[in-house]
Formats: C-alpha cells, structure tokens, sequence
C-alpha cells in the first residue's frame, strides 16, 4: 500500500476530531466554517463561499473528487467557478487538500446544492400529429392516448397543464381531453364524414397553473384529425331527396313504349335516367343493376353497369310494367331497390317532326370534302338538323338523316358535311329527310347554306331597305320526298350538283333567280348603317314639326278654350257667355232654316242690356229656336252680339230663348257664312236693324249665329 494508504486512517480522525490522535495541541490543520451551502441554478456567484484557514507551512489544493471545474481556490478562499445548472448538477462538491511539504496533513469537503428553477419551457415530441379516426368510432372512447400526447419538460419538479384550442370552428363539440393534466383525446359525439371530414386543433401545455405566474413557459402542437368513411348507407338511386340531410327517399322511374315497337336505344326515362350511387360516397363502391322482379315475359333488359333500360321485346298491346330494380354494391354488401313504371301505349305512327321549317349554315369558300356545315346564329358551333317524333321522344334515337337533292352535302348523324369542294360563293338550299326506322314515317326540312369568302357571321344579316329577303322553298310534313315550292306546289328536285333554285321576286337579283346561280351576298357596313339611320331620323323629326305647325294653326284656339277649369255648376246669368266654343267645335248639328214666307208679327224693341232668361220649369229642357220661331211666339228667341268678331268683319250674335232654365248648359255652336252680316253692321243690339236684307228680327238664326 502506498504513503496515502497508510495516512488515510488519521487523516479522517482529524477531519473528524479536528486534531490528530496522539498529537499535542501544538499540531495545526486546515478548517473552514461552513461545509455545505444552497444556491439557485443560472446564479453567477462572484463572492467567495468560503474562508479557508491553512496553517503556516501548509498549502490547500482541490481533492481529485471535487467537480471538475465546478470550483477555484483563490488564495485561501473557495470560488464557485461556474453558473450552476440543476437540469445538469444538482450537488456541487469541492475536495480540499492540506499539505505540509508534500504530506497530506487534512482532508475537508465543501458541498454545493443547486436550487431547481422553472428555467425551461415544455416541450412536445411533434409538431404536428395527423391521425385516422373511423367514422363509426364509439362516442367516448380514446382517439389518442396520452402517452402519445405528453409534453417533457427539463424542469424536474414541474407539473404540466394542458389546454386544446379547435381549430375547425365547431371540432370542439366533437372532442375534448380527458383532464387538464391528462391529455388524452377523447370523441364527445358521433362522427359523419359528409359533415365534417377532417378537424384541426392546437393543443398548448403550460408549466404552471395560471397565465399571469412568473416565470412561466408554455408550448404548442397541432392536432389534425382526418375521419375515415365508414360503409353505413346503401346505394341510393338519384336524384335525391334528403329529408334530414342524412336520409335519402330516392327517386322512383317512370317511361313509356309504343305497342308493336322495338326501341332500338335505351328507354328515356323521368326523372332521369336509372343511376344509383354508394351512400357512403368517401367510400363509393360500385353499383352492379340488375331487374329483381316485373319483367313480364323478359320484355326489357338492364345493363350491369350503366342500368340502361332496353327493350328485348315487342308489347303486343297496351299494359303497364312496374318493375323493381336493384342496385348493390361491387363487395355485395348493402343494396336497394326502387321502382320502374313502364306504360306501354298504342302508337299513332305519327311522323317525325321538325322544329324549324328552315335551317341556316355557313361554310367557307373554297372549304374541302368532310367539312361541317357551321350554324350561321352560331358560327363556332356545328349546325345540327333534329326531328323529334311528337308521340314518343324514345323513337328520337331512331330517327335517321339523308339530304335528297344536293350532292354537295351530306348528313352524318345529325351534322351536315360537305361532299366537294366548293368553290362557288352563294347560298344553296339541300332538302333533308328524317325518317323513323321503328314507324317509317318521314318528315323533310330545308337547309341554307351560305358559302362565303369571308368567315360566317356571328348573326342574321339585315337585307336592304325596299328589298324583300329571299325565302326558301317550303317544307312539307308528308312522306312525299318532293320540297313544297312557296306557291304550294311541288318543285322539281334538281340534278345533283346544282343548287336549289331560289323563289323569285321582283327585287331578287338576277344571280339569285332560278338558272342564274347562288343568290348575290348582301353585306351593309356599319357606316352605311348609321347614315341610313341618320336620313331616317331627320325625316321623321321634319314630320313631326310639320305635324305640331298644322296643329297649332287648326286646333290653337280649341286648346287653349279646353284648357282652362270648367265650372262645377251652370251659371244661372245669361248676361256673359263663358261657354262660348270656337267655330269648328259644335255640340249638335245647327237647326234646318226657316222657310221664306215665315215671318214675324212685330219686331220686339231692342233693350239696352240684355236681361237673364226665366227658370224653365222643373224637368224641362230648353226649346231649339226653330221650335220657338213655329209656336208663333214673337219673343221666343232673342239675340245679342258677342265679344268675339269675324272674320269678315263684325261681332257674331248669339240667339237664345226666353223660356230656357236657370239650370239648363250652356252649348255654342258657330256655322260662319260669308252673305249674312246684319247684325255685326249694326253694332247696337237692334234685332230689326240687325238682321240683314231679306231677313225679319225673328227669322231663325241664320249660319254665321251661334245658337244657345
């Protein structure tokens, strides 16, 4: 054993004992007042913790079981060398060493114990956690398990609180945790995958209870839930009708057939046709059809996979089919069923019809074999020909296509192609024939065709003002293949390689008439436009100046007597007359004259100033002049100048009877003549002197007086 081996023994008596055995108390040895102390982590201590004492002729060194660079001996104090870390070292431990020339003499420890302090922030194993949850998870079971959920946190003595925050407004009424201090993820209610398929929540862990704690650390991860279709719903037939959102009344299937037929296409159904689709649509499995029951004598057959419904069979006479068909899954495990009705009604075999009686291509000059004729309303789109029968729209698919007179043209299918190259501009009119392969009934329409240098227009153009547009032969609904010319006749189908002749007219040009090829191209620019509209607008805005001069002049006065207020009531006085009308405004037909042998007995004196006419009696209306003039009454109707002159000349006179009410209107009607002016040279009111030459002051009015 070496010299340290054999020391040992005392060494420790007299770190225990404080002296060595056996020594007199002469010996001196290394101490120090305190041997254990308590600082916190992350404190930098420049102060020295403890005072060593060293006897003269001794010298203290760091043991080689103090922490490596924990501690300094400066001088003969001891220094805490570093910042201490408790996550690191929780007990520092210095170890002194006394010699005295080589010899060990005294051993001492000093003990440091570092303060834990929430000096580190928790964290997660992930920052983001994306998981599957299955739709027909059970409401409270573990989605997560909080193993999985956890947070570390370096501070040892920590305990972590934790919090989950939705991110997809409304996932928080679907899962929550188990408890602030246990984050496992549990499902609060039952899942659907249609509603909310995927979810995202943060979920924070906090080291200490509350916010407003110092110091406090918190940390943060995200949570997307990601929800697995699960198989729950059959198939479901469309369209739907959801009733909740959740269930679906799926669609029942309705058609007919004519009796004796055989469609050649699939039937043409209402609402729609058969489709049926997964209920669970995140899963979408396919739909297999087949006929569970009603097909009476094998009549109709349905497509595995598309659930065409066809006819195998004729129906010999009227009946109904309610058949249920079955749509089930490709893995066989869910299916449904719904109903089909089929009526089978009498066919009329009407023929086809077409909706238009005239069709309008464009194609372009110079354009090769195999081109389609475009729509001229549409230029980019191709123009199709389609009859429709008017009975049963099934017969549609059986309905075939063939022009009869141009061999320019062709139909494939519903579209017109051309046969040639055309290399002559102008407008060609091919009949086509639609005929019904199931009724043999046949139906033609005609076709322009515009052939042009340029490229078709995009709408219809606009023919010359004082030019009638050509219009096409006429299109007949019988099977006859011959076209109705304009006049109702049958025209001759013309050889092929010719164009159809155009109907005449007196202003179709010479190009345009039968024999003198494709009608001339009419095109107007828009400048040539606006200056036709310009002359037309001048025009109309001279007529109507015109107009409003000839009114003025004619009907000046009538309008400005009708627009002022008639009164409510008749003015009982006769003194003015303010309802006096122009002349060319009567109220009735003037009375017929008097004969020329009638004349008065005595010429009334001429009053100063007119006076009111008496009341008639109750009931009465008032006496026309010639009927005054018969009765033999000298003053039946009396006369008085007006305000308004003639005229010729002179003031008109106005005659009225005595015996007309208070009460009665008031209706002026002028007849002016050029002989009779008596009495506007008289100007003083005198009947007698009034009156004119052959006439007596009570002569009926003559045609230049106003009657009342």
């Amino acid at each position: 054993m070496g010299s340290w081996a054999l020391l040992w023994p005392p060494l420790l008596l007299t770190g225990l004992l404080g002296r060595p055995p056996g020594t007199v108390a002469q010996v001196q040895y290394c101490s120090v007042n305190k041997s254990f102390f308590e600082v916190e982590e992350n404190t930098n201590v420049t102060e020295p913790l403890v005072d060593i004492h060293v006897p003269e002729g001794q010298e203290v060194t760091l043991g080689p079981l103090s922490t490596p660079f924990a501690f300094r001996i400066q001088g003969n104090q001891l220094f805490l060398n570093v910042s201490p870390d408790y996550e690191e070292n929780s007990l520092l431990e210095a170890q002194l060493l006394c010699q005295s020339g080589g010899t060990p003499v005294t051993q001492l420890r000093v003990f440091v114990s570092v303060l834990d302090v929430n000096d580190n922030a928790p964290e997660f194993p992930f920052t983001t956690k994306e998981i599957r949850v299955e739709e027909d998870t059970k409401v409270n079971s573990t989605v997560i398990p909080e193993t999985e959920l956890q947070a570390k946190d370096k501070d040892k003595d920590d305990i972590l609180f934790y919090t989950l925050q939705e991110a997809t407004a409304g996932a928080s009424d679907y899962f929550s945790l188990v408890g602030v201090n246990h984050p496992a993820l549990r499902l609060d209610r039952p899942l659907d995958f249609y509603e909310r398929p995927n979810m995202a929540f943060r979920l924070l862990v906090r080291d200490t209870p509350e916010e407003n704690v110092e110091p406090s650390h918190t940390a943060t991860a995200t949570l997307v839930l990601n929800v697995v279709p699960a198989d729950l719903r059959p198939p479901w037939f469309l369209p739907c009708t959801f009733s909740d959102g959740y269930v679906c009344i799926q669609a029942q299937y309705h058609g007919a057939v004519p009796t004796g037929h055989t469609l050649p296409s699939p039937l043409v159904l209402r609402p729609g046709p058969i489709y049926a689709e997964d209920g669970d649509r995140g899963i979408n499995q396919a739909i297999i059809y087949s006929i569970f029951s009603g097909n009476v004598n094998g009549t109709f057959v349905i497509h595995r996979d598309s659930g065409n419904l066809t006819m195998a069979r004729s129906v010999p006479r009227a009946m109904t089919f309610l058949l249920l068909v079955k749509g089930q899954q490709a893995d066989l495990a869910r299916y449904s069923v719904t109903q089909v009705t089929v009526e089978a009604v009498a066919a009329a075999g009407s023929p086809p019809r077409f909706p238009q009686s005239l069709y309008r291509g464009t194609v372009a000059l110079g354009a090769g074999a195999g081109v389609v004729v475009k729509d001229a309303a549409a230029p980019s789109q191709p123009l199709r020909v389609q009859a429709r029968d008017p009975e049963f729209s099934d017969l549609n698919s059986a309905i075939t296509y063939r022009i009869t007179n141009h061999s320019h043209f062709r139909m494939e299918g519903e579209v017109v192609l051309t046969t040639t190259t055309l290399t002559q501009a102008g407008a060609f009119y091919a009949e086509v024939e639609a005929k019904n392969t199931v009724t043999s009934g046949t139906a033609t329409t005609v076709i322009e065709i515009q052939v042009s240098e340029q490229e078709p227009p995009s709408t219809a153009q606009t023919p010359e003002p004082g030019t009638s547009q050509p219009m096409p032969p006429g299109v007949g609904t019988s099977t006859s293949h011959q076209p109705a010319t304009p006049g109702g006749g049958t025209a001759q189908t013309p050889e092929p390689g010719t164009s159809l002749p155009m109907p005449p007219s007196r202003n179709t040009p010479s190009s345009a008439m039968p024999g003198g090829g494709p009608s001339e191209d009419k095109r107007f620019s828009v400048v040539d436009m606006a200056a036709l509209g310009g002359v037309l607008g001048a025009l109309l805005l001279l007529a109507l100046l015109g107009l409003t001069v000839l009114v003025h002049k004619h009907y000046g006065s009538r309008l400005k007597c009708c627009s002022g207020k008639a009164p409510q009531e008749p003015q009982p006085s006769g003194y003015d007359n303010q309802a006096f009308l122009p002349d060319d405004e009567a109220n009735w037909a003037p009375a017929p004259s008097p004969t020329s042998d009638a004349k008065p007995a005595e010429a009334p004196p001429t009053p100063a100033e007119p006076a009111p006419p008496g009341p008639a009696p109750s009931g009465s209306a008032p006496e026309a002049p010639a009927a005054a003039v018969a009765g033999g009454s000298p003053a039946a109707v009396r006369s008085i100048l007006t305000k308004e002159r003639r005229p010729e000349g002179g003031y008109k006179a106005v005659w009225f009877g005595e015996d007309i009410g208070a009460e009665a209107d008031v209706v002026v009607l002028n007849t002016p003549t050029l002989d009779v002016d008596g009495a506007s040279d008289s100007g003083s009111g005198d009947e007698g002197e009034g009156a004119g030459p052959g006439r007596g002051p009570h002569d009926e009015p003559g045609g230049d007086d106003s009657y009342i």
